[in-house]
């Protein structure tokens, strides 16, 4: 894809925190905010009311659209929806309390770094799936926005195999040291050849960390990629 037909800049963004945010949801629980979820949101949109995009997309499910929904009004764009960018896949680990499925996704993760990519629990999808339902997705809203600076919110795992498959230099083999995806972690983006380059990577907005600051629990163990 030529440059010139991509954004100019591509913000890529986790929701914000659920209302059950130490369970496993994937795309079978389509869980809304929670109250401090909401506050991050707010917070989120104040700081992408500074950087003026031109666009807003999220995937379908509520926790996705409800975190963008206030980014757009305050920006004062439309907002576009993806549903292809929804959660993955998760099997009988939804709504699960993290501390009972950590060994699931704990020995998924080791089984991805050594390249068994195709690998899944029983009912969940691998980092392959993942790849092929969410990289044409992504491919086709940012090929929508030729010289546009869009806001692109979806899920922790969904953003993570994006970047692991579109920035230089990266593959399955970085899903750790690439760094966790907290809510609302922003990844911004520019076009860099046929793929592209990350002008800076998983970052909090500081008003999202001022709220976080202000509200947040340390001691609660949330999911995060």
């Amino acid at each position: 894809m030529n440059s010139s037909q991509l954004p100019a800049t591509v913000w890529l963004v986790r929701h914000a925190e659920t209302a059950a945010p130490t369970m496993f949801h994937g795309a079978e629980s389509d869980v809304e905010l929670g109250e401090h979820g909401k506050r991050q949101a707010l917070a989120a949109a104040g700081w992408f009311a500074e950087q003026k995009p031109t666009a807003v997309i999220s995937s379908a499910m509520i926790r996705a659209h409800d975190t963008a929904a206030p980014i757009a009004a305050l920006c004062r764009v439309a907002h576009h929806v993806e549903p292809r960018l929804h959660e993955r896949k998760v099997g009988p680990l939804s709504r699960m309390p993290r501390a009972e499925a950590n060994h699931i996704w704990d020995d998924t993760i080791n089984r991805w770094l050594t390249g068994e990519t195709a690998y899944s629990y029983p009912g969940m999808e691998s980092f392959d799936e993942l790849r092929d339902r969410t990289l044409p997705a992504f491919n086709r809203v940012v090929s929508s926005h030729p010289g546009g600076r869009i806001v692109i919110v979806c899920h922790g795992v969904v953003c993570k195999v994006l970047l692991l498959n579109i920035l230089h230099g990266r593959s399955h083999a970085d899903w750790v040291n690439i760094g966790k995806i907290p809510n609302l972690a922003v990844s911004e983006l520019v076009p860099d050849g046929d793929k592209w380059r990350a002008e800076s990577l998983l970052f909090l907005p500081p008003p999202v960390i001022a709220v976080n600051d202000l509200h947040a629990d340390p001691t609660v163990r949330k999911t995060e990629a």
